[in-house]
């Protein structure tokens, strides 16, 4: 029997990944800490399994109302897992305290700049320099991912939406779309190292599909403008839960200071 907890973290991070093309994880980790006890890095690998079955149902809601921008996706999808590497062994020799301040503030700068009004015309013919780009923005989302413990959409829409005018659905739409073959790798090598608690991270799974699904059809209907708004506070939300991480820092295993999304 699934235990009725995940089910529960499952509903709210669903609706999460739903609203802003996230994986949940800002609520997952969180919740498996207090509510389950969980180990810390058992409760990033247990949220990691977790946000396959939630994005995907967010991905059919998506890409039903044709908003994923495929080719976008790809470069993305290649940039992150590259990224994701990288930043796990970057893990072991920066400093994550400096990198930390430089995160929050980029952070907050992203906010603010989605506050601006801007005009959502999309994204131009793809290039070859544009293709690097995409290569690259996924590149520091994965980065940022394995050394942060901060991924996916929260880099990831902002970039798309402030850098190429993408429309916010359809930048959520293309993130849960690369957040999905992400998750699978890194799930894959999260089981080698007995990191992941597949029962909990199936309730959760199976707790957010139905409240995804709403999030995604919710996010479908919402003006660019409110989208924005709505996302530029979590960010601030986000930036947040990392200031205070990082004022506890001294007194924490630095293990015990990331949070993942």
């Amino acid at each position: 029997m699934l235990p009725w907890e995940g089910l529960v973290i499952g509903a709210g991070a669903g609706l999460f990944s739903g609203l802003f093309g996230i994986g949940g994880g800002i609520v997952i980790v969180p919740a498996l800490l207090t509510m389950l006890s969980m180990d810390r890095r058992l409760a990033h690998g247990t949220s990691l399994a977790a946000t396959i079955p939630v994005s995907l149902a967010s991905l059919a809601v998506y890409s039903t109302s044709g908003n994923v921008d495929w080719i976008v996706a790809a470069f993305l999808a290649g940039g992150a897992v590259c990224g994701a590497l990288v930043g796990t062994h970057l893990l072991q020799i920066v400093p994550k305290k400096p990198l930390t301040i430089i995160f929050i503030v980029v952070i907050l700068i992203t906010a603010a700049r989605l506050l601006v009004p801007t005009e959502a015309i999309g994204r131009d013919e793809l290039t070859f320099l544009g293709g690097m780009a995409f290569i690259a923005i996924g590149f520091v989302t994965g980065t940022l991912s394995g050394l942060l413990g901060i991924g996916g959409g929260v880099v990831m829409v902002p970039a798309l939406v402030v850098l190429f005018s993408m429309p916010p659905v359809i930048a959520k739409g293309t993130s849960v779309a690369v957040i999905v073959p992400s998750a699978i790798v890194g799930t894959i090598r999260n089981r080698v190292n007995r990191n992941v608690d597949l029962r909990v991270g199936t309730a959760i799974g199976v707790g957010g599909v139905i409240s995804a699904v709403i999030g995604s059809v919710i996010a479908n209907s919402l003006s660019n403008s409110l989208s924005n708004s709505m996302f530029a506070l979590l960010l601030v939300s986000v930036a947040t839960i990392q200031a205070r991480t990082l004022r506890n820092s001294t007194r924490l295993p630095a293990c015990a200071t990331d949070v993942v999304d």
